[in-house]
């Protein structure tokens, strides 16, 4: 079969997802209809905000479906109408059978992480904040259970020492468009030998990878600086790592904080004690060393260096709250 005969329906949401759509456009797949998210109301005006995906479908003039429920009757007849020969899920809703059952030739998912790793919602954060130093990228057969169909493919990175979500989101974003387009090939060649998660030898425990919640980005200075430091560069630039500093005269204001280093407590300050000059630095103890805080954001305020954030506040009598392990 040939690429402009294959017809293909491509599910999606974020940015993550538009990659791959694109590259599918610009090598001429034969790409007949687009489902994401219906659109939602954003601020305080709400404006209607379009996923990054229906925004790019719109400016390639590719049909649109925008379900707000994956089993609607209505939704079932037009997906059935495009007549898709191959699903492809990159970034959106857990599927019900009758929808990825639906193609010939079945539904594959691209997901952010060597499965049978971080299965879930938020692989690429929940990776960097477990210290992992190898993530990848996965495309697989869906299935009912979530992201434990067989691996058609997978690509292996590295994560460095300094790469934040942000880092590496991008390098498995365009690492994504590749696998997507070669995946298809095989498919289309029929030379796919998928392999069960089952057979798929893993070292140590299975790490879940579940939505990232508010309470999951707060900063407990018990911890280690090495789990702190993961936990900031893992929630790096979005949603980020949040804390609380309390002032010398008992105001606490909310502070994000973007980037920082890992430092020894040579000075041997109690956990949420603070070291700063006032001027340049601001350096919290951990449970075991210091934080050097590098980039923050107050509320109100854009994201900032730690100097530039000293120019306008006093810290100094202040520290950072501390909660029960």
């Amino acid at each position: 079969m040939d690429k402009k005969d294959l017809r293909i329906v491509y599910m999606g949401t974020p940015e993550f997802a538009v990659e791959s759509l694109q590259r599918l456009v610009e090598e001429n797949y034969n790409v007949v209809g687009v489902i994401t998210i219906p659109d939602k109301p954003m601020g305080r005006g709400h404006h209607v905000q379009y996923s990054p995906v229906k925004t790019y479908a719109l400016s390639k003039g590719l049909p649109l479906l925008q379900p707000e429920k994956l089993k609607d009757e209505t939704f079932i007849a037009s997906l059935k109408e495009w007549k898709a020969d191959l699903q492809i899920v990159v970034a959106f809703r857990m599927l019900p059978e009758i929808v990825w059952s639906m193609p010939r030739l079945g539904t594959f998912n691209l997901h952010a992480s060597l499965l049978p790793q971080y299965r879930g919602a938020a692989p690429i954060n929940w990776a960097i904040i477990n210290g992992e130093k190898e993530t990848g990228i996965s495309t697989f057969f869906l299935r009912q259970e979530i992201d434990t169909g067989k691996i058609i493919q997978q690509v292996h990175i590295p994560i460095a020492e300094t790469d934040n979500a942000g880092i590496v989101h991008d390098k498995l974003m365009k690492l994504g468009g590749d696998l997507v387009i070669e995946t298809v090939n095989n498919i289309i060649q029929d030379t796919v030998t998928a392999v069960s998660q089952e057979d798929i030898k893993v070292e140590g425990e299975l790490h879940p990878a579940p939505k990232i919640f508010k309470e999951t980005c707060r900063i407990d200075w018990n911890n280690s600086a090495e789990q702190i430091y993961n936990l900031i560069r893992g929630l790096s630039p979005y949603p980020a790592a949040w804390c609380e500093l309390k002032n010398a005269d008992g105001a606490v204001a909310v502070m994000k904080v973007f980037e920082a280093k890992k430092m020894p407590n040579v000075s041997k300050l109690k956990v949420g004690e603070i070291d700063t000059d006032d001027k340049h630095y601001i350096r919290v103890a951990t449970g075991n060393g210091l934080i050097d805080i590098l980039e923050l954001q107050i509320p109100g305020k854009k994201r900032m260096s730690t100097e530039d954030f000293l120019r306008g506040h006093d810290i100094i009598g202040s520290s950072f709250i501390t909660y029960n392990s």
